[in-house]
């Protein structure tokens, strides 16, 4: 064992084994999601509601708070952390940015309309935000911040009015983050497609941040879990946070629909619900009852995270890039004459997907074997 490794043993391995989870859903979402029937669960919903797919993202914020909450456990409150640390951050930040826009403008590259943010940005800014939050302000006052853009965000979506189309227009147009979005990137350098053309983007600015608080949360239910004894009280803690975040999630959703594109507050605080059972389980399955052999799978992934996904969406990319025969994409070529021909339209994106997971496994397994840890 590497000493990598055996540091790894040393930690908490549900949180990698969340975070393989997180990973493992984004692969099949991003893989089953280009061709042109899907399951719904492997589908973003099209506009309000949330889909098994639509928990992928936000889960992957949420485990970034967490390990946020472990990494700097030695800042404490009133504790100065070095100027370093910032440099750490700040360095991160913006390697995470500059991965998004390499995979948004592969591979030609016409700066003129690259797309500006993207997922890997807002991982980047949420990131960014949340751990200087954390740095310097303190527990009482993070609780305060994150109340505030829930419910601000909620009060600027809803009462502010939108030129040309008038307060709590909730379309893809029409809403006020999109408005903002618009008025601070040009709209040659905004997302296309899902019917927006370029009048907002599902990953914009406005709309990150209520993502800071994807984190925040996953940064509260880190310091949760740093305290000891490891047992199953915390378990339950996570689970009963998690069913009360996932009805105040529906309630809210009454008057401020839950929606992946907007990153609605309702949205926010649903997902963070399903986001606690799932590391309950994990937490309680693997630290308390030391159940581990059915996480490993996951824990091989989630130590590479972000290698594997960046490597992923490029893979993806290229199959969508280059051509085979007469198909429209070597992509189409694969799915339609080698799984959609004899498993189906809706299985054969999905038998596409698993194995596109289980090819993206074994290199993960690979490097893990070998030592290979890369790290943002």
């Amino acid at each position: 064992m590497t000493q990598e490794q055996n540091k790894l043993s040393t930690r908490l391995i549900s949180l990698d084994v969340f975070r393989g989870i997180a990973i493992a859903g984004m692969i099949l979402v991003n893989q089953a999601g280009v061709a042109d029937k899907v399951y719904p669960f492997l589908a973003h919903a099209d506009w309000n509601g949330c889909t098994l797919a639509d928990l992928v993202f936000p889960f992957f914020l949420f485990i970034v708070g967490v390990a946020i909450a472990f990494s700097f456990s030695k800042y404490g409150e009133g504790a100065t952390p070095p100027a370093s640390v910032y440099w750490r951050i700040l360095r991160r930040s913006l390697i995470l940015f500059a991965l998004g826009i390499l995979l948004n403008g592969f591979w030609n590259y016409n700066w003129d309309k690259i797309r500006i943010m993207g997922v890997l940005q807002r991982i980047s800014v949420s990131y960014l935000l949340a751990s200087l939050a954390v740095l310097k302000l303190p527990r009482k006052g993070l609780w305060a911040l994150a109340i505030l853009l829930l419910v601000g965000y909620w009060i600027a979506m809803t009462v502010i009015p939108v030129p040309g189309y008038g307060a709590n227009v909730l379309t893809r147009e029409g809403n006020f983050g999109a408005y903002i979005d618009r008025l601070i990137i040009p709209s040659a350098h905004l997302y296309r497609g899902d019917s927006y053309n370029s009048l907002g983007d599902p990953e914009g600015v406005f709309s990150t941040l209520p993502a800071v608080v994807t984190v925040l949360l996953g940064y509260f239910t880190g310091q949760r879990l740093r305290q000891r004894p490891i047992d199953s009280n915390k378990s339950m803690d996570l689970v009963l946070f998690g069913l009360g975040s996932l009805i105040i999630g529906i309630l809210w959703d009454g008057v401020f629909p839950i929606n992946k594109k907007l990153w609605t507050s309702s949205y926010v605080v649903f997902t963070a619900g399903w986001a606690l059972l799932v590391l309950a389980a994990c937490y309680e399955l693997i630290e308390v009852r030391k159940i581990r052999r059915w996480g490993k799978p996951f824990a091989v992934m989630g130590v590479n995270a972000i290698a594997i996904f960046v490597a992923s969406v490029l893979v993806i990319k290229i199959l969508v890039k280059t051509q085979v025969g007469n198909a429209s994409s070597t992509f189409e070529w694969i799915y339609q004459n080698i799984f959609a021909s004899w498993a189906g339209g809706m299985n054969g994106s999905l038998l596409f997907a698993l194995v596109t997971l289980l090819f993206w496994w074994v290199v993960a397994y690979g490097m893990y074997r070998r030592g290979w840890f890369i790290k943002v």
